[in-house]
Formats: C-alpha cells, structure tokens, sequence
C-alpha cells in the first residue's frame, strides 16, 4: 500500500511537465474524452438524479481520470502517478469507520448510502469564515457546542490578535492558530462538552508553521480531532501541504482531504465538475492518507456552491462515492446569501438535502460565501443538522428530494448574481449570551415551516 513518503517521493521523481501543460493538455482533455466515453450528460430537471449507472460511470470515470492524470505537485512541477491496482488497494483499505473525540463525545463517523436512513454526520460551525475578535470567536464557538446535533465543530478564522490585524506568513498567523486553539478548546469546556471534536480547530492557520505550532498539546489539540488539508485545484498539491500532511500523520491525527473543484473552470460545466469531485476522494486515499473527505464545489461566477447546477453535481458525485466505495465523505455549503435571511436558509435546506439522500454527510456552514467578516451566527448551522436528520430518519428517496430541491431552488436562483448580505454576528444574537435576536428567530422559524410543508418532520 502507497504511504504518504511514496507520495512525497513519487513528487521528486514523477514525470516533468509544466503546470499550464498539466491543466490543458492533460487534466482537461483527458476529462472531456470520459464524460464522452462515458456518454454522461447532465440534466437540468434533476437536482438529484436517481439513475445508479449514471452515478457508477461518474465513480468509473473519475477512477481512469486519476490513474491517467495523477495529482500535480507544484513546486517539483512534477506528476504524482498511482497505478490501477494501487488505487483499488488503496480504496479498499481506506477507513470504513473513524472515532473523533474523547470521552463522552466521543463519535464513531460510518459511510453512508443513498436514501440511507443512517444520521449523517454533522460537522457543524463557521465554515471557516472570519471574524474580527476573539471574544466574537469564543462566543460561537460556545453556541456551536450547546447544538444537540453537533457531531464535531469547525471554528472561525480569527483576523487579528490584540487587535493587530494577522498577515499569512507572518509571526501574527502563529500566535493567531495558537489563540484559535486554546480558545476553542475553552469554548467548550465551558458547555460541557470538553471532548466533542474540533475537525478544523485551526481556520486561522494559512501556513504549514502555524498549524505545526499550535499542534502542541498544551493549547488543547488532540489527534482525535480532524484537521482539514486542502487540495490545490485542480488535483494538485504543494510542499506546504505535505508539510502539514507530514506532521499530522505522524502524530497520529485524523486528516480529512478537502477539495473545491471549480464549475467553469478547467473541470468546465457539471459532467467534469462531478467526475473531479469523485476523483478528488482518490487524491484524498493516496496523497494525503485521509480519513475522510470534505468536498465543495464551487460556481466560478457565483462563488457559492448553491448555484442549481452544482446540485446534480454534489448528488451525482456523492452517489458515485457512496455506492462504490466505503469512503467516509462530507460536502460542504458555500451560501450566497447571509445570515438572518430566508434565502440562507433555502440554500442550506436545497443543499443538505441533496446530500444526505446521495449518501453523504454534512459540514454547515459557510454563510455569505464565508468571505465577509462577522456574517454568521449559530442559528444557520443548527438549521443544517436540523434538517440533515429530517431528511434522514425519514429515509427520504431521490425523487422526492429531487421535487423539493427543485421547489427551493427556484425561491432563490435568481439572486444568486445579488443577495441578500444579511447582518452580522453582535446585530444577530448577543454576544455576550450567544441568545439570538427575536428577527432571526422568526425567520428560522418561518423556513422550517415552510419545509414541514413540503413533508420534512422536525
């Protein structure tokens, strides 16, 4: 079975080839001769498709896309090659089960099926997005730990400590991850739940020496937190990353790969976008030795991942996945809107339910594209699992989910070019409390409504 050093050294001694040759010549040709190979063509009546062979020629597709184009390492500029039997040695001794946490929250993660009444699990939080304070980081991080369903929590990216604005590559980004550790630990200690997981405990670190820094254990991180590791689009890696890769692996610490293949980009529209989301979870085995996978694509022209294209992406890939494979696999939302909005929460319905019943589990929420500091609260990543689990225990199948994806889609696709910001975090809920504001309450209640309507139970 490959390791992560036979990633690294396949990185120093792969084929040459310039990075523009890689993404024209070979990444993206070869991904237009499957999708005709394959004869997959995208729908857009179906937000959730339920043809099984469709979604195992996107899994047959992506695995011929990886054994011919491999994973690009940028600063060797060289090509990181797997062969077949390697990959399908390495798909099959990927986990099948993943402990996170201690003690008492402690948590096992299971694979899961399409229409699988298995509770997904749900990582929940900021979606990396930032903030502009530690008091405004302790104070959610506190809320994201008081949700019932939270199954492992993701913290803010802190933007400044003391007030001093954090630069990338600077002395600031490690005293920022370390702060950002040691707080979020103390953030939930103070609700009790001490040993619930922190599968992204360090937004705040950019950088392979930051997120080495705070690694220590002293700041509250433990192995059995999850720590993501990004891919580069498309399918490439750097010496930061297998820095980072490196570190954890031999601390013995969960990695989940994390990967946002960009719609309209070299991956072009929904038949290669999903066919790279699949094949990113192969990246994901071999390169980085993951745990489990975190995928989002992203709509190059919209920078969400809510657009209604990327719903028969996300359904198809998540099938393609969880029908072939074993592979513990988590999509992620991007929303257009912000928080306190009704559009929010119908993209975060749209997208989850696409995703539970196409066999995945969940990561809510990056609110507002996640780029605006302070725009979010706790109130939309518990609506998140709320729904997840709805959509689960009622086992619901791909049709139905198809019909009220469609429904919810069609509230909010036109502002998709121009939406609603919503309001910031000390607007939305007291800071102090975390309580939310009577506004924001109204709204989430409203959108549940609307969904139990529609047929979820709550």
């Amino acid at each position: 079975m490959a390791t992560l050093l036979d990633a690294v050294n396949r990185a120093i001694t792969g084929k040459p080839c310039s990075e523009k040759d890689y993404d024209l010549k070979i990444f993206s040709t070869k991904l237009r001769e499957l999708i005709k190979e394959y004869d997959i063509k995208y729908d857009p009546e179906l937000s959730v498709p339920s043809d099984n062979s469709l979604a195992d020629d996107v899994f047959k597709a992506a695995l011929d896309l990886y054994c011919e184009v491999g994973t690009y390492c940028k600063d060797t500029e060289r090509i990181i090659k797997f062969d077949e039997s390697e990959i399908k040695e390495g798909l099959k001794t990927a986990p099948s089960r993943a402990s996170f946490g201690e003690g008492k929250d402690a948590k096992i993660m299971v694979p899961r099926k399409p229409e699988d009444k298995t509770p997904p699990w749900c990582f929940i939080g900021a979606g990396g997005a930032p903030v502009s304070s530690e008091q405004i980081l302790l104070s959610l991080v506190q809320s994201y730990g008081s949700i019932p369903l939270a199954d492992s929590i993701t913290t803010p990216a802190l933007t400044s400590v003391d007030g001093i604005r954090i630069r990338t590559n600077s002395p600031l980004e490690i005293y920022g991850a370390i702060r950002n550790a040691v707080l979020a630990r103390e953030a939930l200690r103070r609700v009790g739940r001490p040993g619930l997981p922190i599968m992204n405990a360090l937004a705040t670190a950019e950088s392979a020496p930051s997120l080495i820094a705070a690694l220590h254990p002293q700041y509250g991180l433990r192995p059995s937190d999850g720590y993501l590791l990004a891919a580069l689009a498309e399918l490439k890696v750097d010496f930061d990353r297998f820095n980072k890769a490196c570190a954890l692996s031999n601390l013995g610490a969960r990695i989940v790969g994390e990967s946002g293949p960009v719609f309209g980009g070299y991956c072009g529209g929904p038949e290669g976008t999903a066919i790279t989301a699949a094949a990113y979870h192969i990246l994901g085995v071999l390169v980085y030795q993951a745990t489990c996978h975190l995928v989002f694509p992203i709509h190059l022209k919209h920078r969400c991942s809510t657009a209604p294209e990327l719903s028969w992406v996300i359904s198809t890939y998540g099938q393609a996945i969880s029908r072939n494979t074993h592979l513990l696999s988590l999509n992620l939302t991007y929303t257009a809107a912000g928080p306190c909005t009704e559009m929010c929460l119908h993209e975060i319905a749209a997208r989850v339910i696409t995703a539970v019943t196409s066999g995945l589990s969940i990561e809510a929420v990056g609110v507002a594209k996640a780029i605006h500091e302070d725009y979010l609260t706790p109130i939309e990543p518990r609506f998140a699992a709320e729904v997840a689990h709805a959509t689960a225990a009622a086992g619901m199948k791909r049709e139905d989910a198809n019909e009220i994806v469609n429904h919810l889609e069609s509230l909010y696709k036109d502002k998709l070019s121009d939406p609603p910001l919503g309001m910031k975090y000390q607007d939305c809920c007291d800071v102090k409390t975390g309580k939310p504001s009577r506004k924001c309450l109204d709204t989430y209640n409203k959108v549940k409504g609307e969904l139990e309507e529609l047929g979820l139970q709550f």
